[in-house]
């Protein structure tokens, strides 16, 4: 009974201590927030029914569920296809850009996805705003 205890205070420790620590997918979702999909914090990238349909590597690699690379996220937040052609970009702010460099949407800090017009489009709480401008504005998956 110690050991239950004792293994309940770490965790407890470890959530005060990490409170981002994510131990599961997150939701993204529509703007009537109806789930569309999820993206772990590995970076693996689920459908709504959580089938695997791709991947993001820690070095920005973007997989298709066969895991060939289909593209790539720069440490600029300049976003490529598979023959390494920019067709992207996402500004620290969260601008969304095209090709053209364009503005094409908006990904604000608590995860609300915008589109040119500044309507809400979906939702991607707790997941990195390059990620989730690969979910929405680029056709990856």
């Amino acid at each position: 009974m110690k050991r239950i205890y004792f293994a309940f205070f770490i965790f407890a420790a470890l959530m005060i201590a990490v409170p981002n620590l994510e131990l599961s997918a997150q939701t993204i979702s529509n703007s009537s927030y109806s789930t569309i999909g999820h993206i772990d914090s590995d970076g693996t990238i689920r459908n709504s029914s959580y089938s695997t349909i791709g991947h993001i590597d820690s070095d920005g690699t973007i997989r298709n569920s066969s895991y060939s690379a289909i593209g790539h996220i720069d440490n600029d937040g300049t976003i490529r296809n598979s023959s390494y052609s920019a067709i992207g970009h996402i500004d620290k702010d969260g601008t969304v850009r095209n090709s053209s460099y364009s503005a094409i949407g908006h990904i604000d800090s608590d995860g609300t996805v915008r589109n040119s017009s500044y309507s809400s489009i979906g939702h991607a709480k707790g997941i990195k705003r390059e990620w989730a401008a690969v979910w929405f504005f680029f056709d990856f998956f």
